[in-house]
């Protein structure tokens, strides 16, 4: 009797454990919350700092709800810059932006969440936040953590923004970066993060925002930057390709990105910077061509738009479920495979065999023929292909693959296994 129920009492246990274990943790020491990139908004590409405010974020969470956008996968909704006050509380809480926010986050948090969304925010793990505005949560993690876990946040973008030395007399401006120049600050800082949000309960997706790749992203972060900032409606209107006034172009952002594609997967991706669709500056086809990028390159998905006034052609380019699934497939980051001038051609395998082929079209003026041998891609024979973009069958190849694209534009396609 008693062997019976010391075999009842294991199997409880074994039940009730198995129930808590909501996350797994991957071989590199961290919860596993990305097997796919993720997929979200973010207020800062449109909104920026000053115009971002607390009904606009409530409309987006039901606009992205309502829209088919949370239906596509974009389930993050992130408040970047604009939502805090000016400084800390004395006990060195954040404090949300009196008359922006005035009900502060939790409601919004809330709101997402009863919507089918996940929330998200903006912080710095510095002194300063990027404005200047002494907000940093150096040496009192904890309690931001925790004010993070109250709230509901699921998400945390980690700004390294400006890192001022305590007792430093020099100004902000004078000495913003000097704080990170001390040898193993900004990855110890980032690693005590990702230790108090492992401890702290929640599962939260930490998306680091370093401006550049480092070698401790996989292993602390589900997401890191690589690039610094993209040019965007907020500051200036993007570009797709060529130089720009500030910031850098999409063609700047992947360059930089694909240098570095051998790093993600496996819960990491790495992250060219939120997205520029919509009226921010590129025409229909360089948006088809920004996403498929950022769909072959493995990216996160945020969206850097405003959900609450999209065009029809936009919600087709960014809910496109063929390009989407390419985006998710967990394989591997896509990259270069032939840099031919203007004309270029970008792979990505995925995991039944298939393979996402871009062939784009660099060029501002000519329309070109984009080519590829399928030896090039580890395909022989004959091959159906798919173009997503036109969705449909556009025939079987053997060989070279030729097409037809138009300027700053690209053929987004499927080679079947």
């Amino acid at each position: 009797m008693k062997n019976a129920m010391l075999i009842v009492l294991v199997v409880i246990l074994t039940v009730l454990c198995g129930c808590g274990a909501v996350q797994s943790t991957s071989s590199k020491g961290k919860v596993e919350l990305s097997p796919s990139p993720p997929m979200g908004w973010n207020s800062w590409n449109w909104w920026g700092k000053q115009a971002i405010n607390e009904e606009i974020v409530h409309d987006t969470i039901d606009a992205m709800a309502d829209s088919g956008l949370a239906d596509a996968g974009y389930e993050y909704v992130v408040v970047d810059g604009g939502w805090r006050d000016v400084e800390l509380s004395p006990d060195g809480k954040l404090q949300a932006h009196p008359t922006k926010f005035p009900n502060g986050i939790k409601p919004l948090a809330d709101h997402a969440h009863a919507r089918g969304l996940k929330f998200g925010l903006h912080t710095v793990p510095g002194s300063h936040d990027c404005g200047g505005d002494r907000v940093g949560a150096w040496g009192i993690e904890e309690v931001h953590i925790n004010q993070f876990v109250e709230w509901g946040v699921d998400f945390i973008k980690l700004d390294k923004c400006r890192f001022v030395l305590p007792n430093d007399d020099q100004t902000v401006k004078g000495n913003f970066k000097k704080g990170w120049e001390v040898e193993g600050n900004i990855e110890n800082s980032y690693a005590k993060w990702r230790k108090l949000l492992d401890k702290s309960g929640r599962d939260v997706v930490l998306s680091a925002s370093a401006y550049m790749y480092y070698d401790w992203y996989p292993k602390l972060t589900q997401m890191g930057r690589t690039t610094g900032d993209i040019v965007s409606r907020q500051s200036g209107g993007a570009v797709f390709d060529g130089p720009t006034t500030r910031h850098h172009s999409v063609m700047d952002i992947v360059e930089q990105n694909n240098e570095v594609a051998v790093h993600a997967g496996n819960g990491y991706w790495n992250d060219p910077d939120m997205m520029v669709t919509g009226d921010q500056g590129l025409t229909q086809e360089q948006q088809k061509a920004h996403f498929t990028l950022w769909c072959i390159m493995s990216s996160p998905l945020m969206l850097g738009n405003d959900p609450i006034a999209m065009s029809s052609d936009e919600l087709d380019i960014i809910t496109n479920e063929r390009a989407i699934a390419v985006n998710q497939d967990p394989t591997e980051q896509g990259k270069r495979i032939i840099d031919n001038g203007n004309a270029e051609v970008w792979a990505k395998k995925l995991k039944n065999g298939d393979v996402a082929v871009m062939l784009l079209n660099r060029s501002k003026q000519s329309w070109r023929n984009v080519s590829f041998n399928l030896s090039r891609i580890g395909l022989g024979g004959e091959r159906q292909i798919y173009d997503i973009w036109r969705e449909k069958d556009i025939g079987t190849f053997d060989g070279e693959v030729t097409l037809r694209v138009q300027p700053t534009a690209c053929r987004f396609v499927i080679i079947a296994n």
